[in-house]
């Protein structure tokens, strides 16, 4: 089945099965910064912006997105050097494979709340696990990345 999508604000007519995955169907088109993580709808690495929503990809048919907005890393470059200075920064990067799907959620943030406290921070990211740290360092990165950027 054809389906028609607007990915990282370009139109494309996309081939998918009707079992087809968000996830599945953006890496084989090469959007290789959408990462498979738990399969499970409860990691948040395989998140994008769907119309602007932080969404997991793995768990949203590719069939269901006819017309709608997709946007990956690929498609918030400028807004993402940004976000990974701070990270960088505040040494809140450690392996580095969740920081997509987080980076995608923060800008969502800084588009949907103005001026968020650290608890509104943890309660967006909340669906955006990270296997490596304690989440201080990354509130304290977003912090400066929102304060600085907006």
């Amino acid at each position: 089945m054809k389906v028609n999508l607007t990915i990282n604000k370009r139109p494309r007519t996309i081939d998918a099965e009707p079992g087809d995955y968000l996830l599945d169907t953006l890496r084989r088109h090469n959007f290789l910064s959408v990462k498979r993580g738990c399969d499970a709808a409860s990691c948040g690495v395989c998140t994008v912006l769907i119309d602007g929503k932080p969404t997991l990809s793995c768990s949203v048919l590719t069939a269901r997105l006819e017309n709608k907005e997709i946007t990956t890393v690929e498609g918030e470059r400028d807004e993402i050097e940004k976000f990974y200075a701070h990270f960088g920064d505040e040494g809140a990067d450690q392996c580095g494979f969740c920081n997509p799907g987080l980076a995608l959620t923060v800008i969502s943030l800084k588009r949907t709340i103005q001026n968020p406290s650290d608890d509104d921070i943890r309660e967006y990211i909340v669906a955006n696990l990270c296997r490596c740290s304690g989440y201080v360092a990354q509130v304290r990165a977003i912090r400066r990345y929102l304060e600085e950027t907006s």
